[in-house]
């Protein structure tokens, strides 16, 4: 699935969650297509350093005029607004029985408040680009039922619903809305699973590793090129097998 130098010419991304792991991962592979980047995140002080070609904003995902700040820097900076990448996430785990309405709060304003005010918030500039490729971030979480983290997964099933309800609603605009499902990637947040569940999920995962967040990118690049034209509504499994 690996792009062209080049491909994104022209065009220009919002990324959140983008200090590292996979947001980190999706900004470089980005510029290195060409594009032009808003790279956003709580810690923007972990943000790569901006250029000509990449603009690092501090940003609350669930925070409305936080949105409008960053859709403002990309519009007035880079003219345009062609690709969205909702990656920003929220992941506490703990089962249903220790959840809390506080627990399930703190992951609804980022997890899908968030997405909701971002896919809403680039629609204007999109709709005068004539053209759009949004690209949320969900999880192999939201394939099946699991144990352990019942707020994360409960608003990873809706971004899937989101995404396929926002695609449908889209696509006579020629704004594309696609998921990616990541399963165990090696990023910070798989630090916060007690080692024996990572350990359990490897050995579930036929490939028999955790995924790297250059492999996520490689889908999330593909999802903003005219290599996907006709995907909307879609959604692309990087879990290693898991979910097979």
């Amino acid at each position: 699935m690996s792009g062209e130098r080049g491909e994104l010419d022209g065009r220009v991304a919002i990324v959140t969650g983008a200090a590292g792991g996979m947001g980190g991962a999706i900004t470089q592979a980005y510029l290195a297509a060409g594009c032009r980047v808003v790279a956003t995140d709580l810690k923007p002080q972990q943000l790569p350093e901006a250029s000509d070609v990449l603009s690092c904003l501090a940003h609350d995902a669930s925070n409305e005029s936080d949105w409008r700040r960053v859709v403002e820097e990309a519009s007035g900076r880079f003219g345009r607004i062609d690709i969205l990448v909702n990656n920003a996430a929220y992941f506490e785990p703990a089962p249903f029985i220790d959840t809390t309405a506080a627990d399930m709060d703190a992951h609804y304003r980022v997890n899908q408040r968030g997405v909701l005010i971002g896919m809403q918030s680039v629609l204007p500039a999109m709709r005068s680009a004539g053209r759009g490729a949004i690209i949320n971030i969900c999880s192999v979480a939201a394939l099946s039922g699991s144990t352990g983290a019942f707020a994360y997964m409960s608003t990873k099933w809706a971004i899937r619903g989101m995404s396929r309800a926002a695609a449908r609603e889209l696509a006579p605009l020629a704004i594309r809305v696609n998921a990616i499902m990541p399963g165990l990637i090696d990023t910070a947040m798989m630090v916060r699973n007690p080692p024996e569940r990572n350990a359990g999920i490897i050995g579930a995962i036929p490939a028999g590793r955790a995924g790297r967040s250059a492999e996520v990118a490689e889908a999330a690049l593909y999802l903003a090129s005219d290599r996907s034209a006709y995907l909307t509504g879609s959604e692309i499994v990087v879990d290693g097998g898991l979910s097979a």
